[in-house]
């Protein structure tokens, strides 16, 4: 678990003033990897790294040592490995061994890493459970490991497999791989998504072409002198309606996410992105007990192989229901963590401590204050990057922080959901059958009726959703404002596509699939990056917390992408085999328990005379009239807190911009 940070373009005379930007850029991100520090800079590229530990000791020194310790071979005038060993005497790690009086590095812990001779180095966030078989193979191939990490092993896959080496990969990972001889960039991302990766050029004067930086993390862009801090606003109108970053252009003008399952290289200032991966579903006939079976073997495959990754002090999140509760039973978790409000319907503590006892862990668990709560959004959405405007990631922040007092790493259920059928959004192409079956113009016909009829009319929505084909009505498992509504509100509306027109292109790509599996696949691909997995890295990672998905991992998604959709969704159950396939491991009552997502009371409390009037300065900000029709934010608000209307969602999502725009950029409001 850790964090990276470089740029290129620049020249050899260059190299002292590049080295203090990547330093720069690397304190930004240090809640990442609080524990070394590494860096290569020379040949015009600078590289940086920070480690999390999570395996126990990994550096030894001679105290007093310099830290900069030069990798044999490497070329150019970089310098290698700029580890922080001064860290790990503070934190009280043992010093393993010594050399003539120079410090003996073990490059278990050290990134950058160096091939052979010194002409590739490699930066890289993520784990690949499968480096040993792999280094197994390159070193019968004849290339020489120092260390043997999988840090390594992904640089030798590079020099025997080119870019093709993705596809030998599992695991999680983000990675950045410099030619020193060619000045070549390499960049990859994970198959789903898990590990993030941000890049952008930048023009600086006198040079002829323009830069390239890339990091964890946007923030680390702003240490960086040339790069220009300024909003995206078709990302604001499009975020409106999704609730998260839809596009590859993040908040930030100029600065993009490198897609899931894609790889980037950059040559004679050219960047060329390639897809290696396109998760698809193709369903085939089998038994249901072959299908419970499959996944049972696949999860617990994943779940035995990332274990086995270290000897990290390691627990389960446990929210009482059934992804959380599979794990921690299939992993043997010793210990559990869980948050909640102190709510009757928005706490699961109590029935992940009753869960916890029946699987024999020591379980953890605390209540989050309102005041806690709405206190921390601001150092949230800071460690988010981009506003993020689902309750949950909040939660996930606490349930972090508590975690952290007691392991390093933490296993999490995310995935399970949009693999295999958990949303009960999954359900409606079931629900709305007896329309849909009609022939196109009649369904149409009847929803058009529909709408003219008044709301309080029943079964109206019914129609009016009948009559829309599956494109038109699920643009992801959140949809907050349509785009009548939003250009409403917004005072420079029109820079951003309709939500349809985002979500078309992925639409178009699914022929052949069934509604409930359009819907899946969309999610896939936006909802889950966009906004489950980003929840999940940042949330963590504030708290230099390591985790782990065993979900996310392809060959449990291979074993998912098989499964006719009669079981992954049915009328009255939701992950129907996945909660076969748990209810060995767990109790029925908890296998087969509602999915309630993470309940938050942002509801209940806008309707609090404290958070009503907090979030009503903040719509009647300087900032909010810079973007917003304020009095029609205030009507939304004011409907809601009198019960005319259920305003909950949209008055998060605005409230939750304009307080991560105060953090980021600053402001008038700092309610």
């Amino acid at each position: 678990m850790s964090g990276f940070a470089g740029f290129t373009g620049f020249g050899p005379d260059e190299n002292e003033n590049a080295r203090a930007i990547v330093g720069e850029m690397l304190a930004l991100i240090v809640h990442r990897g609080p524990d070394l520090a590494g860096e290569y800079v020379g040949d015009g590229a600078a590289l940086g790294y920070r480690r999390l530990f999570s395996d126990g000791p990994v550096l030894a020194r001679t105290p007093g040592a310099s830290r900069n310790v030069p990798v044999p071979g490497a070329a150019g005038s970089g310098r290698g490995s700029g580890l922080n060993p001064d860290r790990l005497e503070d934190e009280g790690q043992p010093v393993i061994g010594e050399t003539a009086g120079q410090p003996v590095i073990d490059e278990t812990a050290g990134q950058p890493v160096f091939n052979e001779d010194g002409t590739l180095v490699l930066v890289m966030d993520g784990e690949i459970y499968n480096y040993e078989s792999l280094k197994e193979d390159l070193a019968a191939k004849g290339h020489v490991f120092r260390a043997g990490t999988d840090a390594e092993t992904v640089l030798h896959a590079y020099e025997e497999h080119g870019e093709k080496l993705t596809a030998l990969l599992r695991g999680v990972f983000a990675f950045a791989i410099y030619d020193i001889p060619k000045r070549r960039l390499f960049c990859a991302r994970d198959f789903f998504g898990v590990k993030p990766f941000y890049y952008c050029r930048y023009a600086k004067e006198g040079q002829s072409g323009p830069g390239f930086m890339f990091a964890s993390e946007i923030k680390a862009f702003f240490a960086h002198p040339d790069f220009k801090k300024e909003l995206n606003e078709t990302a604001l109108e499009s975020y409106l309606s999704f609730q998260y970053s839809v596009h590859d252009e993040t908040f930030f003008k100029g600065v993009y996410k490198l897609p899931p399952g894609h790889t980037l290289v950059l040559e004679n200032g050219e960047a060329v992105l390639t897809r290696y991966f396109d998760p698809r579903y193709d369903p085939v006939e089998m038994t249901l007990e072959s299908a419970v079976t499959a996944i049972d073997n696949a999860v617990s495959d994943s779940v035995g192989l990332q274990s086995r990754y270290s000897a990290a002090k390691s627990g389960s999140f446990l929210s009482g229901g059934v992804d959380s509760g599979f794990l921690a039973a299939a992993s043997g978790a010793e210990k559990t963590f869980t948050v909640g409000f102190g709510y009757d319907k928005y706490d699961e503590t109590a029935y992940a401590k009753e869960l916890s006892g029946k699987l024999g862990a020591e379980h953890f668990s605390r209540v989050i204050t309102a005041e806690e709560y709405w206190g921390s959004l601001p150092d949230v959405m800071y460690h988010m990057d981009e506003p993020l405007a689902d309750p949950a990631c909040v939660a996930l922040y606490f349930a972090s922080k508590l975690a952290k007092k007691h392991v390093d790493v933490a296993l999490s259920g995310e995935a399970s959901d949009e693999f295999f059928g958990g949303y009960n959004i999954y359900k409606e192409p079931l629900d709305l059958r007896v329309l849909t079956a009609l022939p196109r113009p009649v369904r149409r016909f009847l929803g058009k009726i529909a709408a003219l009829l008044p709301a309080r009319i029943r079964g109206r929505n019914f129609f009016i959703r009948g009559g829309m084909d599956v494109e038109e009505r699920f643009i992801g498992n959140a949809r907050i404002f349509g785009k009548k509504e939003r250009d409403a509100i917004l005072r420079s509306p029109g820079k951003a596509p309709a939500p349809e027109e985002v979500t078309r292109p992925y639409y178009d790509g699914f022929g052949g699939y069934d509604d409930i599996t359009k819907m899946q696949a969309l999610d896939v691909r936006l909802f889950m990056v966009g906004d489950i997995l980003l929840n999940a890295d940042r949330m963590t990672m504030a708290h230099s917390l390591g985790t782990r998905l065993p979900l996310m991992d392809r060959e449990v998604f291979k074993v998912a992408s098989r499964l006719p959709t009669k079981y992954r969704v049915n009328r009255t159950d939701t992950k129907y085999a996945f909660r076969r396939a748990a209810a060995g491991h767990i109790p029925p009552e908890v296998a087969w328990r509602k999915k309630l997502g993470f309940p938050v009371p942002t509801r209940v409390w806008l309707k609090e005379d404290r958070y009503f009037e907090k979030v009503r300065a903040s719509f009647k900000s300087e900032t909010a009239e810079r973007y917003f029709h304020t009095e029609r934010l205030v009507e939304l608000l004011d409907a809601h807190k009198s019960g005319k209307a259920d305003n909950g969602r949209k008055i998060w999502t605005v409230y939750v911009f304009l307080v991560w725009y105060e953090r980021m950029f600053g402001g008038t409001y700092t309610g």
